[in-house]
């Protein structure tokens, strides 16, 4: 019997090999490739412990709700801007339980970590929860009410200790080369998602 083996690369690895396949020829972005790089950053939360539930549940809802529209009819769905533009047409959109609404808090859930990891870049001496708190201000807190914003500051008191942290994800590759390389490539994809859900009305929704 074979003995598993440890995983190499950084807990990154998986979304840096499959963020070069989320643009289709024309530029558009591809629903499952897409909804693959969120998943497989998912790790990454799950590093976080109980300090991040509230991310990981958001995201995981929301992805597994564009998830079913997509498997719903692949071709019809395969770039991702046609699932909102269906329901745009069938003035579904602003309903709470559309795939438009998943698309837009998804992306700011990944806003979010994309901040996140840049301030553990940027500010090596931080500790997590300051990191933490400083993303969510820059990101999701504008969109919070006093419940969220409360709840996300009791949450974040749970944060790992950062070395800890940087341990687990960083595995045997060079961490903060692919959290960057990360960084850059996802930031232009989660611009472009917040452009075409403006241009549909939909980018300043509040919880």
């Amino acid at each position: 019997m074979q003995k598993a083996t440890r995983m190499e690369g950084t807990v990154f690895t998986p979304s840096l090999e499959t963020i070069n396949h989320v643009k289709s020829e024309e530029g558009e972005i591809l629903t499952r490739p897409f909804l693959d790089v969120c998943k497989n950053i998912l790790p990454a939360i799950d590093n976080f412990g109980s300090a991040m539930s509230f991310v990981k549940s958001d995201v995981g809802g929301n992805i597994l709700r564009l998830e079913s529209k997509y498997l719903s009819n692949p071709t019809e769905f395969n770039l991702l801007r046609s699932i909102i533009e269906e329901e745009v047409d069938s003035k579904t959109a602003k309903h709470s339980s559309s795939c438009t609404i998943a698309l837009l808090w998804l992306t700011r859930s990944m806003d979010f970590l994309v901040q996140l990891f840049r301030n553990l870049l940027e500010h090596p001496e931080w500790s997590m929860s300051h990191a933490c708190t400083e993303s969510y201000k820059k990101t999701l807190k504008q969109y919070h009410g006093w419940v969220a914003i409360s709840s996300f500051g009791v949450a974040i008191k749970l944060a790992p200790d950062r070395k800890k942290f940087t341990e687990v994800i960083g595995r045997r590759g060079d961490l903060n080369s692919d959290m960057e390389k990360f960084c850059n490539a996802f930031s232009p994809l989660l611009e472009q998602n917040h452009k075409f859900l403006a241009s549909v009305g939909m980018d300043n929704l509040k919880s």
